[in-house]
């Protein structure tokens, strides 16, 4: 039996959020759209952000790193001022 993780209204969600070691993190998750939601799309991906995380990521790249050591998403934002070693948060 096949799972639909994702579910068939479902995309793929960018957003920025409240922690992390330098004031915000960056997060990503499969959700429904939402009332105020944009619905972007990059590289043939679908995805849905919200206004705030629009804001604060409005000229980033997403990038996915799959070489030998294996980073996973790593965000280019020219909007931080400041990011965490972990390159999971930003200020």
């Amino acid at each position: 039996m096949q799972s639909d993780v994702a579910g068939p209204s479902k995309r793929l969600r960018v957003f920025v959020e409240s922690g992390g070691c330098s004031g915000f993190q960056y997060g990503m998750s499969f959700d429904e759209r939402k009332e105020g939601d944009t619905e972007l799309k990059s590289e043939g991906v679908d995805f849905y952000i919200d206004a705030t995380s629009l804001a604060y990521l409005s000229g980033s790249n997403i990038d996915f790193d799959d070489g030998l050591h294996g980073k996973g998403f790593e965000i280019k934002n020219p909007n931080a001022q400041s990011t965490c070693g972990c390159g999971k948060s930003f200020n």
